[in-house]
């Protein structure tokens, strides 16, 4: 019997102790990520990732928004990253919503009335959406990029749907499929990263390291680097799974018309897994007077790592929208 003693463990066995993290109220432990400005924040911005990846990868995007002086915080979901959790399942996926907003309430706390914006891309989006919409009035703003409103029509049939929901009374945990990465961007060159011993250590620039005996650098592209994350859930989608981000789908639909708030909405028109459809949707239902859309012709699922040009109008998209919407916040009342 292990002593009571031993510490709580991340899938990868780190200790919980050593890293920053929270309890959400399944007593389940999730790994937290903070980007903090040297001085005081002007703002604070969650980051809501997509499915099967982790918050991690939107450290470029945050560095970038603490740039503008603001608090930018994230967490791994349940079943995803360094959180605990059986690997991308979850029992309900208000589940995520729930544990957005104890980090959101915990964040506040220790910062009372600065203006608050949510980030989420792709499942993120969705969890972004359906957050703003819990609690009205709350958020600021909200930039989405590739959010999940309508399933992929390739993945999201009749015949498909009625197959997931009759499999899912029988056999949740059957996989219908890994996500196929050659669909998240068209970056294939411009990426060069540093690699110790076969491990991707992360982005760099393309100079040449003093030091080659012990670091190479390689050009690869955005696809390898996504499939050489180790924090990258490579199991199949299962149905029990899939029937959730179905169920998120038409909780979404339902939401939008609630939607008041500020947001910028970016889009890929060749995205096959959040149906580019669901970007018109989204600008045509939800009520909210400040909305901006911006679609991406022949851009992929990932537009913050897409080609070069692409990523770049995406920062600059950002930067520009949150700058302007956290000075508007800051000269109102906090929400």
């Amino acid at each position: 019997m292990p002593e009571e003693s031993s510490p709580r463990r991340t899938p990868q066995s780190v200790p919980y102790q050593d890293l920053p993290h929270l309890v959400n109220a399944d007593g389940q432990y999730l790994f937290c990520r903070y980007w903090k400005p040297s001085g005081a924040p002007r703002a604070l911005v969650f980051v809501s990732h997509g499915a099967g990846e982790h918050c991690g990868r939107y450290d470029e995007l945050a560095r970038m928004l603490v740039g503008l002086e603001l608090l930018v915080f994230a967490h791994d979901h349940v079943g995803h990253g360094q959180s605990e959790g059986e690997r991308m399942v979850v029992s309900d996926f208000q589940v995520f919503i729930r544990d957005v907003l104890q980090h959101v309430d915990v964040v506040q706390k220790d910062h009372p009335g600065l203006p608050i914006f949510l980030l989420g891309h792709s499942m993120g989006g969705a969890v972004a959406i359906l957050t703003a919409a819990e609690r009205p009035g709350h958020f600021s703003g909200m930039v989405l990029i590739s959010p999940l409103v309508l399933a992929s029509p390739e993945s999201a049939t009749t015949f498909k749907v009625l197959a997931a929901k009759v499999l899912n009374l029988v056999l949740p945990n059957v996989s219908l499929g890994r996500i196929d990465s050659s669909t998240l961007s068209r970056n294939k060159t411009e990426i060069c990263v540093l690699r110790r011993e076969g491990t991707v250590l992360g982005p760099r620039k393309t100079e040449a390291s003093h030091d080659t005996s012990e670091i190479n650098i390689n050009p690869v592209s955005e696809v390898d680097v996504y499939n050489a994350d180790p924090l990258i859930c490579r199991a199949g989608l299962k149905v029990c799974f899939g029937i959730q981000l179905l169920n998120a789908v038409s909780r979404v639909e339902r939401a939008l018309p609630k939607l008041t708030l500020p947001f910028l909405l970016l889009q890929g028109s060749a995205d096959r897994l959040c149906d580019s459809r669901g970007a018109y949707l989204l600008m045509e239902s939800a009520k909210s007077q400040d909305k901006t859309l911006k679609i991406y012709e022949g851009a992929y699922h990932i537009l913050h790592k897409e080609l070069p040009e692409v990523t770049s109008s995406v920062f600059r998209e950002i930067n520009t929208w949150v700058s302007q919407r956290t000075a508007a916040a800051g000269t109102g009342s906090p929400p």
